[in-house]
C-alpha cells in the first residue's frame, strides 16, 4: 500500500509550543482525521507538509517525495482548503479562475464551470457577497479542478450549519468516488469524521497520541463509570481524564487494562469527543 503522505520525526519550535517527534502515514484512497484540542498543533502540521513552515527536524513525503526538495511537482497535486477565504474580496468567481489557473498545468476549464454549476455558484457574483457554505465551496472548486490527488483540509467546517456539512460530505465522497483520491482532514467536528474517516491521528500538545485506524482507535478505549467505592488504586492508575463526585466516578480507560472490573462497573465505547476531552484532561481530577 503506497503512502500519500509519510511524515517521519516532524519537528518545529516556536517560543511557547513544539511539536515534537510527529510520525504518521496516510495511505492512498484514504480519509485520515487529524483531530486534536486548539493549539496541539494540528494546522502547524498542515503547514509543514505544504513547506508554509520551515521544519526544525524529520521528514516529509508525498506521494514519495520531499516536500521541499519537490515542492513544486508536490503542489500540482495537492488541493488546499483552510479555514479562511484568501481570495480578494472584489474579485467575481470568474476571476478567481483567471487569477490561479496559470499555477496548474492540468487545470480543467470545463471541471471549473461544472463545479460551479453544480455547487450553485454564479460565475459574476463577488467573493464577499457569497455565505460561508459557498465560499467553502468556492474553495473545493478551486481545490478540485487542477485533478489533485491528495485534498487538503484545515477545518473548513467551522461555523457551517449541519446542511451545508452534510453538503461537504457529499462533495468529498463524490471526489473520492474513483479509489485513487486522498484526503487529509483536520476539524474539531468529530461527528463528520465518524462518518467518513477511515484512518485518525490524534495530536495532544504537540505529540502523536494515537495514529491508525479509526475503528482501532474506538475499540481501544472504554468509558468506565462507578460508584465511589469502585475506584479501586488500579483503575486510578490507569484511568485518563479521571471526573471524580460525591456520586462516583468516570474516565477513559484503555481496553486492555480493564481486567476484572466490579460488577458495578459501566463500561460503554467511546465517540472520538470523548477520547479528545479525556486526554485533554490529563491526569488531573476534577472535582
Amino acid at each position: 500500500m503506497n503512502d500519500a503522505v509519510r511524515i517521519e520525526r516532524l519537528g518545529k519550535a516556536f517560543r511557547d509550543f513544539k511539536l515534537n517527534d510527529m510520525t504518521f502515514s496516510l495511505p492512498q484512497g484514504y480519509v485520515m482525521g487529524l483531530v486534536g484540542k486548539n493549539g496541539a498543533g494540528k494546522t502547524t502540521t498542515i503547514r509543514l507538509i505544504l513547506n508554509m513552515l520551515a521544519r526544525d527536524a524529520g521528514a516529509v513525503h508525498v506521494f514519495g517525495m520531499d516536500n521541499i526538495k519537490d515542492e513544486q511537482r508536490i503542489k500540482q497535486d495537492v488541493g488546499v482548503v483552510f479555514d479562511e477565504v484568501f481570495f480578494v474580496e472584489s474579485w467575481r468567481v470568474s476571476d478567481v479562475e483567471r487569477a490561479l489557473k496559470g499555477f496548474y498545468s492540468r487545470w480543467s476549464s470545463m471541471a471549473y464551470a461544472g463545479y460551479l454549476q453544480r455547487f450553485g455558484l454564479a460565475a459574476d457574483k463577488r467573493v464577499r457577497e457569497l455565505s460561508r457554505g459557498m465560499k467553502l465551496k468556492l474553495m473545493l472548486a478551486v481545490a478540485m479542478s487542477h485533478e489533485a490527488r491528495l485534498l487538503i483540509l484545515d477545518e473548513p467546517t467551522s461555523g457551517l450549519d449541519p446542511v451545508a456539512r452534510d453538503e461537504l460530505l457529499a462533495i468529498l465522497r463524490g471526489y473520492l468516488s474513483d479509489g485513487e483520491k486522498t484526503v487529509l482532514f483536520s476539524t474539531h467536528i468529530t461527528s463528520d469524521l465518524e462518518r467518513i474517516a477511515d484512518f485518525i491521528t490524534v495530536i495532544h500538545d504537540g505529540t502523536v497520541f494515537y495514529t491508525g485506524t479509526k475503528d482501532d482507535l474506538l475499540e481501544r478505549y472504554r468509558i468506565v463509570k462507578g460508584g465511589p467505592g469502585d475506584l479501586t488504586d488500579l483503575l486510578l492508575e490507569n484511568v485518563i481524564g479521571l471526573e471524580r463526585t460525591s456520586a462516583g466516578f468516570s474516565g477513559l480507560i484503555a481496553a486492555s487494562e480493564l481486567r476484572h472490573p466490579s460488577a458495578r462497573i459501566v463500561t460503554e465505547a467511546p465517540r472520538i469527543d470523548d477520547i479528545l476531552v479525556r486526554i485533554s484532561a490529563g491526569d488531573g481530577i476534577r472535582e
